[in-house]
């Protein structure tokens, strides 16, 4: 291969660039690894900054992926506070914001996404917050302190899991939404519901069907959230948590294919030769859904690069084909997710138990194929909900709803 003296190169010192390293050297790779990344900090989960890490349960050690020395001591060298300015796939170079330059015989894309900022007027205020990035959430903590009035804008897993972190803190927390419940789209109006009921038994003011036209503030700083009826919130703070755009500026000017993300197949290789692109950033073609999909939750970031390492290393057998999952916590409701399923792709969704008591198992189903699981309080089932994902075959309904089936029966 020409340019194979050339190191892997890894744009993206995130999870995903650094379990790409890990999985690099694991498979017995032996050749120069360069991992670049923005940030100052070495590679950390996103996660615990909305979880854990945000409701001060969990230390800053706790979220690195890898302790200090392990970069040293498995030679790969490590370039923070760095900045990407251009790649070109025909020269196989990557030039640095510094004027810098790097060589490469691979190169492998982990961008991941950015926050999709407010297009309202007020929103470059001091006071107003999104979460992203670890020091994102040490300013969203500083913020949730008992009595303090919290603002948060959007309720999609960010939103929520930041309005439950700042009612635990004692903060008074409104959460406003333009559609008529929390992760409508995501989840569909039934399981949807469980969410809303939730953060109002813990006295969080949901209000749904809202416009943000505004935020209002004084001397520079925020002091709150002005409504399309003419309403004003009070806040001392505002989060706002309306949707990621996975970060495609890079692969854009150097003219690989771009669509919601970059597009790979199910190597992960993207149009351009030997250059690769796993996690939130990449939309890759899945074969078991016979689609491009494109997840942002942390198994993406924590799976994928384990195929793209072995496809980078000509493993033909380096494909990604596992079933998407996430999870989330929340005051008392624990939560796991096994699935895909496109809004409005489904035709009935299946209880098993009752979701009123927050212990249960949901089933989204089409054509009675089991399109995606979400168990609820209820453990040690994602295995099972996994392969009846995976099988694509016809269920018993009123199998799937009866707990004394058990799952790998129905």
């Amino acid at each position: 291969m020409a340019g194979s003296e050339r190191p892997i190169v890894i744009v993206g010192a995130s999870l995903g660039g650094a379990k790409a390293a890990e999985a690099l050297r694991e498979a017995g790779y032996r050749g120069g690894i360069v991992l670049i990344g923005e940030e100052h900090e070495r590679p950390y989960e996103r996660p615990p900054l909305s979880k854990g890490y945000l409701l001060g349960k969990d230390d800053r050690e706790k979220i690195y992926v890898h302790p200090p020395q392990w970069y040293g001591e498995h030679d790969v060298t490590l370039r923070l506070g760095t900045a990407v300015a251009a790649i070109d796939p025909a020269a196989r170079t990557v030039t640095l914001a510094d004027d810098g330059e790097v060589a490469y015989g691979k190169l492998l894309l982990t961008t991941g996404s950015v926050p999709r900022r407010l297009p309202v007027p007020g929103a470059d205020q001091d006071g107003v917050l999104y979460l992203r990035r670890v020091e994102d959430s040490d300013r969203i903590k500083a913020a949730l302190r008992p009595g303090a009035r919290i603002a948060v804008i959007g309720a999609g897993w960010i939103g929520l899991e930041v309005a439950a972190a700042a009612r635990t803190a004692g903060a008074e927390v409104t959460v406003l939404e333009a559609m008529e419940l929390p992760l409508l789209r995501v989840l569909g109006r039934e399981v949807a519901q469980v969410f809303a009921d939730l953060h109002r038994d813990h006295g969080v003011d949901l209000r749904f069907g809202v416009q943000v036209t505004g935020l209002t503030g004084a001397g520079g700083t925020v002091s709150g959230v002005k409504l399309g009826d003419g309403s004003e919130v009070a806040a001392d703070a505002v989060v706002v948590g309306i949707g990621i755009s996975p970060a495609t500026a890079l692969a854009e000017a150097a003219g690989l294919e771009v669509d919601n993300g970059i597009k790979t197949d199910q190597h992960l290789r993207t149009s351009a030769p030997d250059v690769y692109a796993a996690g939130d950033v990449a939309n890759a073609y899945h074969p078991l859904f016979g689609k491009h999909v494109r997840v942002e939750h942390w198994a993406n970031a924590l799976n994928q690069p384990q195929t793209a390492a072995r496809a980078m290393l000509g493993q033909p057998d380096a494909v990604y084909d596992r079933v998407p999952y996430f999870f989330t916590d929340q005051y008392d409701l624990g939560m796991e997710y096994v699935g895909y399923v496109e809004p409005g792709g489904y035709d009935r969704v299946v209880f098993r138990g009752d979701p009123a008591t927050r212990e249960f198992i949901a089933f989204w189903l089409s054509g009675g194929r089991v399109l995606a699981g979400m168990n609820v309080n209820v453990w040690d089932v994602t295995d099972p909900i996994r392969e009846l994902v995976r099988s694509q075959r016809a269920v018993d309904p009123k199998a799937l709803a009866d707990p004394d089936v058990p799952l790998g029966e129905v």
